[in-house]
């Protein structure tokens, strides 16, 4: 079982910096950051772009894989977006990875830039995920698409990592999800929903026995595909405690995810918490599970 950390761009680098630098200390394998231009309950305080963060993130680390949580077409367009992305698996000697998902409906993101088109949502994310990866494993690339295009898009000098970066695609419906056994390194669930704990799990097993479904019909080998599971969309905060924190892991791994994600706690609102109990986690739970490294598997390639 592997590890990730969540930590929101909401803080100037003074204090952010420490952040970063402490995740990669404590012992996660992944850390992430936010990719909106607003989030939630946050919009009207302090808020980064995640690009820049992850640049600077990747100056102050060494080991810890960093990405995005998630990037989305709500306000990107996949060629200038392949540029930036080459450039941060360059800037952190190929530890960079794509979290990428179709984005919320009708969420600041859309709403800030003029409300957005939001039809066809699904074939604008499938479209999207279909240029990165053409953008980013292709010497140049002319493509048309109903929603996007690319006209001898250039992409040298490539990824550091081979064939492209990683991407772990964000999906918990069925055509999103063929666009993770597609193209992803690993899939990510927010889960179903779910007004208690359990019915939340129930959800969870639920997308989980689809995505197996989904591997099987491409024939695709499930070993192949790794599987994150963001914690903190149950209805409990996973960091509440240590021993909550435990239970939320043994659980993921009885159904077979191979990554959790946690967020670093704020001091109040959304994942409020401890840093405390962040700090007896690194110390008791992570040694734990990372006693035996798991490999990263390669991204799929494309015919």
């Amino acid at each position: 079982m592997r590890t990730g950390i969540v930590i929101l761009p909401e803080h100037r680098w003074w204090v952010a910096e420490p952040k970063w630098r402490a995740a990669e200390e404590f012992g996660f394998h992944h850390a992430w950051t936010y990719d909106h231009l607003g989030w939630r309950t946050l919009v009207d305080g302090p808020w980064f772009g995640a690009v820049p963060t992850l640049t600077a993130a990747a100056m102050v680390t060494s080991r810890i894989r960093l990405g995005t949580l998630v990037a989305t077409p709500n306000f990107r367009h996949p060629v200038p977006f392949a540029r930036e992305l080459m450039t941060l698996d360059d800037v952190s000697d190929g530890r960079m990875v794509l979290g990428v998902g179709a984005g919320a409906q009708g969420g600041y993101d859309t709403q800030v830039s003029g409300g957005g088109d939001v039809r066809g949502r699904a074939a604008r994310f499938a479209e999207f995920v279909e240029l990165l990866d053409l953008l980013l494993t292709r010497e140049r690339t002319t493509w048309e698409g109903a929603f996007y295009s690319a006209v001898e898009a250039r992409s040298a000098p490539g990824c550091v990592q081979r064939p492209r970066l990683p991407f772990v695609v964000a999906a918990n419906g069925p055509k999103a999800l063929d666009v993770a056994v597609r193209y992803g390194t690993g899939w990510i669930t927010t889960g179903a929903g779910g007004e208690t704990v359990e019915e939340w799990w129930r959800g969870v097993e639920s997308l989980s026995d689809l995505f197996d479904e989904k591997l099987a019909s491409i024939e695709r080998a499930r070993e192949t595909a790794d599987r994150y599971l963001l914690l903190d969309a149950a209805p409990l905060y996973s960091l509440t405690s240590v021993e909550v924190f435990r239970d939320v892991v043994g659980r993921a791994q009885e159904l077979g995810f191979t990554d959790v994600i946690t967020h670093w706690p704020r001091e109040s609102g959304v994942y409020a918490g401890s840093e405390s109990v962040l700090e007896q986690v690194a110390a008791e739970v992570l040694p734990e599970l990372t006693a035996v490294p798991m490999p990263w598997p390669a991204p799929p390639r494309q015919e």
